[in-house]
């Protein structure tokens, strides 16, 4: 799987998680939600180029944007000097948070 590290790169303020994979290539992601499960917290990663760049093609409510976006969840551990860390989640870990997660969205649907 990917390293992840935190960045001190702000785009909007906002902190910027870089996942490095096996052959060394950096990709770039926020935080969209921090969920917490008993004593851990989990973020989900979204992407940034994608909501940055748009979908490019040019057309004005194009339904581009509702594609789905793969995200990532990290879960979010402390190391020994105090600094937070992103860690992959167990099998049974992941499975907690992306029902959580799709939860939240289903709510968030509803309401809209």
């Amino acid at each position: 799987m990917a390293d992840f590290e935190q960045d001190d790169m702000d785009l909007d303020e906002e902190p910027v998680v870089v996942m490095t994979d096996e052959e060394g290539n950096e990709y770039y992601y926020r935080e969209e939600v921090i969920i917490p499960l008993g004593d851990k917290r989990f973020a989900i990663l979204v992407p940034i180029d994608i909501e940055e760049e748009g979908c490019g093609c040019g057309e004005e409510d194009c339904g581009c944007d509702e594609e789905e976006t793969d995200v990532f969840i990290a879960r979010i551990d402390v190391d020994e000097s105090g600094e937070e860390v992103y860690v992959d989640p167990t099998d049974e870990e992941f499975e907690e948070v992306r029902q959580a997660y799709e939860d939240l969205l289903s709510e968030e649907e509803s309401e809209a």
